[in-house]
């Protein structure tokens, strides 16, 4: 037995000054070259996974009908370059009126979500709104129960939608999970700062058009990027209730090239002489569906963590 400090303290037990820093946990730890090596490879693999189908498809769709005849399909190493493809398909016809269609919807069906969206949210945000805990039960309760694809579709033709293009926006025009995000993140704010909004004589027009939208960019920024993303992929509403093939958005006359069960007007006979080669111009619209997304997806990559991850966990 020995004395530190006054106290008796047996042998052979360490001990630590009260200075010394505690122990952190695993994953705090400095990673090792190994753990390193090992990360840098897995992302290196996964990167590979996603990049090489791209690079697949765009040489192929800039590749000339020579080459891909002599490849017997999808072109890896590119040997040439045309744009004949793109020329075609963006010269007119339908495949022009098709990304013009899918353009307008986007924006028009992003526009109106997010307003529902955003008042949806902020009203069930404010605790003393009228009926604000039944309205959020009834959206919680769209989430885990739904009607059906026959009921909504006679719903949506009792409607008087059917061939028109509100069939692309309305029934899927709000979605609980991104309202439930933005009443999260709205709820984050400071309640302070809203109350001393109050206080100067602001409505609720003014607070959340003034200091709740501008302190909530992050997540308006994410929750765009997924009404938009969501309605220029949307093929199934265009499927079922549209008939008209000069409605139908990039994405129907895509599955259609794909498939081979139409090909575009202006098209069909300049593929049958061998002039363009049906697979670049699958490819070709694969691209055109891909270049929005793939353009806009960085410059919101940064509001992620900030807006996804606060309103999910606040809310």
């Amino acid at each position: 037995m020995s004395a530190v400090a006054g106290r008796p303290v047996r042998e052979g037990v360490r001990t630590r000054s009260r200075w010394a820093a505690p122990p952190r946990p695993v994953w705090e730890e400095e990673p090792a070259k190994t753990g390193l090596a090992a990360k840098g490879l897995v992302l290196g693999i996964a990167c590979f996974a996603v990049l090489f189908p791209l690079w697949i498809v765009v040489v192929t769709s800039l590749s000339p009908k020579k080459v891909i005849d002599e490849t017997g399909g999808l072109v890896v190493i590119p040997k040439g370059v045309t744009f004949v493809a793109y020329q075609e398909l963006l010269g007119g016809g339908q495949v022009q009126r098709a990304a013009l269609v899918s353009v307008g919807v986007t924006l028009v069906g992003t526009l109106f979500s997010m307003t529902v969206s955003v008042l949806c949210a902020y009203g069930l945000s404010r605790r003393g709104s009228l009926g604000h805990r039944w309205i959020l039960m009834a959206l919680l309760a769209t989430m885990f129960f739904g009607a059906g694809l026959i009921p909504t579709y006679l719903l949506v033709q009792a409607l008087g939608l059917t061939d028109t293009y509100l069939a692309l926006i309305l029934p899927s025009a709000v979605s609980v999970f991104n309202v439930l995000v933005l009443r999260g993140f709205f709820m984050g704010i400071s309640p302070e700062l809203i109350d001393s909004a109050r206080i100067d004589g602001a409505g609720d027009w003014r607070i959340l058009r003034q200091i709740v939208l501008p302190l909530s960019r992050a997540v308006l920024a994410v929750i765009t990027l997924f009404y938009a993303v969501g309605y220029w992929s949307a093929w199934f509403n265009a499927s079922i209730y549209l008939t008209d093939q000069k409605m139908m958005p990039l994405q129907n006359v895509m599955i259609q090239l794909v498939q081979k069960q139409e090909r575009p007007m202006g098209l069909a006979a300049q593929i049958n002489t061998g002039q363009l080669s049906p697979l670049a111009i699958q490819m070709a619209v694969m691209v055109l569906a891909l270049l929005p997304v793939a353009v806009l997806s960085p410059f919101v990559q940064k509001h992620f963590r900030k807006g996804m991850l606060t309103g999910a966990v606040k809310g």
